[in-house]
């Protein structure tokens, strides 16, 4: 039977199923659909359609599928109005309903364009890599990026139902794997330091046994969160800790064009210079620092920029972050190996210092 961790937020509550195979509890709930007249689809991208094709057939039979090109760029205007043409092709009503079936990007633009067709569809997620499992199919954040910036359009639209089936694993490629990993390094940084230590002890690989209860983990961290602050409201802490590391990810994401390094690549930039910046106002210690950049380094993840990129390309994609507030930009910083805070009184020149130190020019 599949473990179920419940996200609680009233009338929009729903379940996250965990097992290493839901084929059955996606039939079963495929059945439930066809036995109620409801019409649904299933967006993917192309790396998937053509790995999983077996699973996606003996899953969804031959319901209409939309394949987008795999990676960030698919995150834009142009795919977002080509899922929305699709939705109004199969002629789906209120009643429909979406599996996203991929990577964070599918999860992004296929909730997005739920949200979005009229005025909001129900959709599942069904995450097929590290990091969608642990991080962005949770929590309801769909949306794609913008000229201006990363995810600067979307809409907050909770999935129905989000089934994390472990066994998907198994044919991600090593590179996705170790981008999904900082997320999961993410997690345990901002709120479970003995996750961070188990880390720590030895580096977690797509085959170790320690995977299934490490996702749980993740997602448990992320649902207490979210049900505490959905909309990232809150005037401290909250849902805005999950940010940790991405004002300066996604600020290297726009500046590189989206396709010199994965979102989880950049992050683990994000987290190593998160944590410089939280020793520059005193936070964290050289030790701490150390700590950070070495379980980065043990997962196959950067803790630098691979090559210099312009320090005031990177300071203005951060003026533009979606978190700023009133003009200011917040960070989340590192009070202890496992305990984060948001900050809103960072000095400019101590942000720039720590881009230089990242290898800027």
């Amino acid at each position: 039977m599949p473990d179920t961790l419940n996200v609680a937020l009233g009338d929009r509550s729903y379940p996250i199923l965990f097992a290493e195979d839901l084929a059955d509890k996606v039939l079963d709930f495929v059945s439930e659909l066809t036995a109620a007249g409801r019409r649904f689809v299933v967006i993917t991208d192309r790396n998937v359609a053509t790995i999983q094709a077996p699973t996606l057939q003996r899953l969804f039979g031959d319901a209409p599928t939309l394949v987008v090109p795999s990676g960030e760029e698919s995150k834009s205007i142009a795919e977002l109005a080509k899922a929305l043409d699709f939705l109004a092709a199969q002629g789906l009503d209120r009643s429909g309903l979406v599996f996203a079936v991929g990577g964070g990007v599918v999860g992004d633009l296929a909730g997005f364009a739920a949200a979005s067709y009229l005025r909001g569809i129900d959709y599942c997620q069904v995450p097929t890599t590290l990091l969608a499992m642990v991080d962005s199919s949770v929590g309801g954040k769909t949306g794609i990026n913008l000229k201006a910036g990363k995810n600067l359009a979307g809409a907050f639209h909770q999935p129905k139902r989000v089934f994390i089936a472990t066994g998907f694993l198994k044919l991600l490629p090593p590179r996705e794997f170790a981008a999904g990993m900082a997320e999961v390094i993410k997690t345990a940084l901002l709120g479970d330091r003995l996750l961070f230590e188990d880390l720590e002890r030895q580096a977690l690989s797509a085959g170790d046994l320690r995977l299934a209860w490490t996702v749980r983990v993740c997602c448990g961290i992320k649902a207490g969160l979210v049900e505490s602050d959905e909309r990232e409201l809150a005037a401290s802490g909250g849902r805005a800790l999950l940010n940790l590391g991405h004002t300066f990810g996604h600020a290297i994401e726009q500046v590189t064009g989206y396709g010199t390094y994965l979102h989880g690549e950049a992050v683990a930039v994000g987290l190593c210079a998160a944590g410089r910046l939280s020793r520059a106002l005193g936070m964290v210690g050289d030790d701490e620092v150390r700590r950070i950049e070495s379980v980065v380094s043990a997962h196959g993840l950067p803790t630098r920029l691979r090559s210099p990129l312009p320090v005031a390309g990177l300071l203005a994609a951060m003026a533009r972050d979606k978190k700023a507030r009133a003009g200011t930009l917040r960070f989340v910083l590192l009070k202890a190996l496992g305990e984060a805070v948001v900050r809103s009184d960072v000095p400019p020149a101590q942000v720039e210092a720590v881009w230089r130190d990242m290898g800027c020019a």
